[in-house]
């Protein structure tokens, strides 16, 4: 009998079909997963139930295309053996169960704040007073960067111990944004209100996040939608990507004064937003991701306008690319520059477009594939240096691959199969929501990989809303991809992860 209940991305299961073990079970079944490189970890977490606390942990296995759910019920505040120590990639999870319910992690190597949420089970442990790590040498020095940031980004904190110009040691505390996203799906009724948080989770990826909770919720509903929906979905990320890829590109160049680069990529990224304007009303794409409904259908209009931005873009970008990889003082900044290598990044368990530059094929359009990915059958790009170019040259990869997805979708436009239910004059759910289930939802986002776990009570409402951003696996590789660098190529290095502030301080 199996210690586990397999489930597909998108899939709704009864609460109590997740089986419960015994904590020493759970921790062998789930670090054991590790030990097959097709396994990673998508989600772990703790729910409140009465005087108890349940883990829930998600592993995603990424060749049988299912995810691995089980749990485990404890005391509260309950000193245990650590994941962690068996697999470094289990750190972060573990850290947020402690700082939020009091678990004690008796062998956990790094057990340090992760958020200061403002229900956080120790008051006395605050930004002021963060362990940083220390060496005590008259040879070395330390550098802060932070948390108030020239540019319009978000807070955090960045401490460098250095010798001289060489990194010895990068600490990244983030915490400084209070926002009680997870609190506030439960506290807001209404499915607007719900959808408006979710495209508020990370500036970014407002069509990330959004596809996974509508996503999500339709799952909870029993509601399938049709191709017009997912066709929607689908353009809508593919065209985030294209956006965000060439806005980071732009942004590469100008940390390695490279005003040509900066100044085309800069331009090109315009008609990408404005496009989503054009499109929806947003140049985010804010309002366009609704469960059960498409308030924007696409039009053969909207299909020629977008055909001539990509006649238009492409090929400037392709020749400011080559520009771009035939400088040789552009390579000798981003070759060999915030190195991660594929065993490193197997081990803290980066994702997304980070791991596929290390070598990992880790992509939920390829593995767990959700609206017409299956359709368009993704083969995601992977490099294997690891370093700040094959994280560039990922993003050019992307792009023109992304570019060629929706060049295929447009072809054929889905009749709009919205079927929103009418009461009078007001709108009703899409269905009656399950009550007493359990659902995930993975997205690839232009960053990686995104997850949305929600758990339904007996009622029917939400009892409890988890969200990952992929920035929750990877700010330790930024961390560790600068050691041994020289301080001036940490803002390179940083601007070839660009994660989110704001997606890790929920």
């Amino acid at each position: 009998m199996e210690n586990y209940i397999r489930i597909k991305n998108n899939q709704s299961v009864p609460l109590q079909a997740i089986p419960v073990l015994t904590y020493e079970d759970f921790l062998e079944q789930n670090t054991g997963f590790m030990l097959n490189e097709a396994n990673h970890c998508v989600n772990y977490y703790g729910v409140p139930q009465g005087d108890k606390l349940q883990l829930i942990c998600c592993m995603a296995n990424d060749v049988e295309h299912v995810i691995y759910v089980s749990s485990s019920l404890i005391e509260k505040q309950a000193d245990l053996p650590s994941f962690t120590a068996r697999h470094l990639a289990f750190h972060i999870f573990e850290r947020e169960i402690h700082e939020n319910f009091g678990v004690g992690y008796i062998d956990h190597p790094w057990l340090k704040p992760v958020r200061y949420p403002f229900d956080r089970t120790e008051k006395g442990s605050q930004i002021k007073n963060y362990p940083f790590y220390k060496i005590e040498s008259e040879e070395l020095h330390e550098v802060g960067v932070g948390p108030i940031h020239a540019g319009i980004i978000e807070p955090g904190h960045f401490r460098f111990i250095c010798n001289g110009e060489q990194i010895l040691h990068l600490e990244i505390q983030l915490g400084y944004q209070h926002r009680g996203i997870e609190k506030l799906f439960l506290d807001n009724k209404k499915n607007l209100q719900r959808a408006s948080l979710a495209e508020s989770i990370a500036g970014d990826s407002v069509a990330g996040h959004a596809v996974a909770f509508t996503n999500l919720w339709e799952s909870l509903c029993g509601y399938n939608a049709g191709a017009a929906l997912q066709f929607t979905r689908t353009l809508a990320l593919e065209l985030e990507r294209i956006a965000v890829h060439t806005g980071d590109l732009s942004a590469i160049c100008t940390d390695i004064a490279y005003q040509l680069g900066s100044s085309v990529f800069g331009r090109l990224r315009t008609p990408l937003i404005n496009y989503f304007q054009i499109w929806c009303g947003n140049r985010l794409a804010k309002g366009l991701i609704r469960a059960g409904k498409n308030n924007f259908h696409f039009t053969n209009e909207l299909r020629e306008q977008l055909l001539q931005l990509f006649d238009a873009y492409e090929p400037d970008f392709i020749e400011m690319y080559n520009e771009l990889k035939r400088l040789p003082s552009a390579l000798s900044r981003l070759e060999k520059t915030g190195i991660i290598s594929k065993e490193l990044s197997e081990e803290i368990g980066t994702v997304g477009m980070s791991a596929r530059a290390s070598g990992i094929n880790r992509d939920v359009r390829f593995s767990h594939p959700h609206d017409l990915y299956s359709r368009l059958d993704h083969e995601p790009a992977i490099k294997h240096h690891g370093d700040v170019y094959s994280r560039t040259q990922i993003r050019k990869e992307e792009i023109l691959q992304s570019i060629g997805y929706i060049r295929e979708l447009i072809q054929a436009i889905p009749h709009s199969d919205s079927q929103i239910l009418k009461r009078g004059n007001e709108e009703r759910e899409i269905g009656e929501v399950g009550r007493g289930l359990f659902a995930i939802s993975l997205v690839e986002g232009w960053r990686g990989e995104i997850c949305h776990c929600a758990i339904t009570n007996e009622k029917g409402d939400l009892q409890h809303y988890k969200i990952k951003d992929p920035s929750l696996h990877n700010w330790m590789a930024l961390a560790l991809a600068v050691r041994n660098n020289e301080i001036s190529d940490f803002p390179i290095c940083n601007k070839s992860f660009n994660l989110s502030y704001c997606g890790h301080d929920l």
